[in-house]
């Protein structure tokens, strides 16, 4: 099997992440990019931005970081900036892929009924009616585009809020109160923890980068994220050291120095008491769910 030794990360299918305009909105097919990928997307994720994919026909199998899920149409998901996703298919299905910037996200999440922070998967539940209503407005949303480009930016963003509050209807997690000073908090802590957490902050670092008290921050992480701060560094890590194990080839000790351990035996007896079993083992049972290739999109 060919792995690299960094997660790649992606604007589009074959096109390398780049800045972001202000209010990106990006539409196309999944079999637009047939010639490049012929059904098969490795594992991947964009840094700036979140995707909406609605398998309209066909199916095939989904990876969502180390989750795995054999689907048929229709089926939905939401995928966060970050988050590692892939998928293989037959060249008889096809998606909508609606990808939108995470500060046109940070806007739209106010207004719509879907937590946009965590990734959702959703299949088919084939009595709701709130399929042919995705179906629909995400066909609008793709004709839009083709037509208008960006041109008809507000009619898309409208139609696209819809999609995701049908989403929450459909089974997605209830987004957070964006108004709550504590869910802004716990927020405000999990983006610092996205950038401190390899070099092993006391969670008193956190307290004083976020103007708070060791209180009011350990309360906003358990009511948001159920979690105390402590116990989200650790997942943070955790959550690293298996994208780097199960997508990269880089070795046990390496990985572990990358996420902020500098001994071996000290990383792997975290990982084991967290998962079950050594990181060792746990990289080799979970490598067979990952198809071999390089593509990505």
């Amino acid at each position: 099997m060919s792995q690299k030794n960094e997660i790649p990360n992606y604007f589009v299918y074959g096109v390398p992440s780049r800045v972001l305009d202000v209010g990106f909105l990006h539409v196309e097919t999944v079999m637009d990019r047939k010639t490049l990928h012929f059904g098969h997307v490795a594992s991947h994720k964009h840094p700036l931005m979140g995707q909406i994919t609605y398998w309209y026909k066909g199916g095939g199998r989904y990876r969502i970081e180390d989750r795995t899920w054999n689907f048929s149409a229709p089926t939905i998901s939401f995928v966060p900036s970050n988050i590692i996703h892939g998928f293989d298919v037959d060249d008889q299905s096809d998606a909508i892929v609606v990808s939108i910037s995470d500060d046109t996200l940070k806007a739209l999440a106010p207004q719509v009924d879907l937590s946009l922070d965590v990734p959702t998967f959703l299949t088919a539940r084939p009595d709701d009616p709130s399929w042919q209503k995705i179906d629909t407005l995400l066909q609008m949303v793709s004709a839009e585009y083709r037509e208008r480009g960006g041109q008809s930016e507000k009619v898309m963003l409208g139609l696209i809020g819809v999609v995701l509050s049908l989403m929450s209807r459909l089974g997605g997690s209830a987004a957070l109160p964006s108004a709550s000073p504590t869910v802004a908090l716990a927020l405000a802590l999990r983006s610092a923890i996205d950038r401190h957490y390899k070099s092993d902050w006391p969670v008193g670092n956190y307290v004083e980068l976020l103007a708070t008290t060791p209180h009011l921050l350990d309360k906003a992480a358990r009511e948001v994220f159920g979690h105390s701060v402590k116990e989200m560094l650790l997942d943070r890590r955790l959550l690293e050291a298996k994208r780097l194990l199960m997508f990269t080839i880089r070795s046990v000790e390496d990985i572990g120095r990358e996420v902020g351990f500098e001994d071996p035996a000290y990383f792997s007896r975290f990982f084991r008491k967290r998962v079950g079993e050594a990181p060792a083992a746990w990289r080799r049972r979970n490598l067979e769910r990952e198809p071999s290739g390089n593509d990505a999109a």
